[in-house]
């Protein structure tokens, strides 16, 4: 088995396709898929379902990923072990979170301590963050919901109560605090299916025997604030993210209170990168203060 072979394998499979692993190895398409072939030949496996339009792996394939996957990530980890200081001032760290609010004083504090990094934040849900953590597109994920196993290493950040959430100007909007049942009345503007937000409360809601029927359902937390503050209807976000908005008013929940945790995550495997542990480390320096 060559080492040349294995890589062109799962250049391909990460990429979806023989050019762009070529691209991606500055190869040529033959060279790629002439490796791929004699490694298939070799061990008379079959990894790629092929077609004119598209590739897909096998089980064997996807088996064979998974283990690639971790052999390529110990190789990443003893390049930045060799080149340590050069990770640290010119590296590139990859964040997916369902709210960048909870990053933005560790953000702050580690372009501080490490000007030289480049990095790159994106939104998604719970089933995103933790998706692209495992097909290493992500390297930290940041989440409402601690996920169970072993996989990942996590470090908790905060953990505040969900509240509904009304335009400044709509008649709730000078209420402290409503039954979960009188908000039901009214036309709720909810996240997309995945969100963990929306699953803890419609858990309450069955609960207490309330039946939650959104008006509108928007993707993502920044949509769901602009529809409530058009005056839309009422939203449901945790405490910490509610920040400050002069266009909404907060309304407690009279409920048995619902926590949503929000901590950064990474693949445990993958805890020991350079660039991973010194986010890892500045937002924990950060939580001791």
């Amino acid at each position: 088995m060559r080492y040349v072979q294995l890589r062109a394998f799962h250049q391909v499979a990460i990429s979806g396709g023989f050019s762009r692993a070529a691209e991606a190895l500055f190869l040529t398409q033959p060279a790629i898929s002439d490796q791929v072939r004699k490694l298939e030949e070799e061990y008379d496996v079959l990894l790629f379902n092929r077609n004119k339009k598209q590739v897909t792996l096998t089980s064997q394939g996807q088996r064979l990923l998974e283990i690639t996957h971790r052999m390529f990530e110990t190789e990443q980890q003893a390049l930045e072990l060799l080149t340590e200081s050069r990770a640290l001032r010119s590296g590139t760290l990859r964040i997916v979170a369902d709210a960048a609010h909870h990053l933005l004083h560790i953000l702050g504090a580690f372009r501080d301590r490490y000007p030289g990094v480049q990095v790159s934040v994106r939104s998604g849900n719970t089933e995103t963050v933790i998706s692209s953590l495992y097909s290493y597109e992500a390297d930290i994920g940041v989440l409402g919901e601690m996920p169970a196993g072993r996989d990942f290493e996590m470090l908790k950040l905060n953990s505040t109560p969900i509240i509904a959430f009304v335009s400044a100007d709509h008649p709730l909007a000078t209420r402290k605090s409503l039954t979960l049942n009188q908000l039901a009345q009214e036309p709720l503007v909810m996240r997309e299916r995945g969100s963990k937000t929306r699953k803890k409360l419609e858990d309450l809601a069955a609960a207490l025997n309330v039946e939650l029927r959104p008006a509108i359902e928007a993707e993502g937390r920044e949509a769901v604030r602009e529809i409530v503050a058009s005056g839309a209807g009422v939203g449901f976000v945790s405490a910490a993210e509610f920040g400050h908005d002069s266009r909404l008013a907060p309304i407690s929940i009279n409920a048995p209170e619902t926590l949503m945790d929000e901590a950064l995550i990474c693949l445990r495997e993958r805890s020991g990168g350079k660039l991973v542990r010194a986010f890892l480390d500045t937002a924990r320096s950060m939580s001791n203060d």
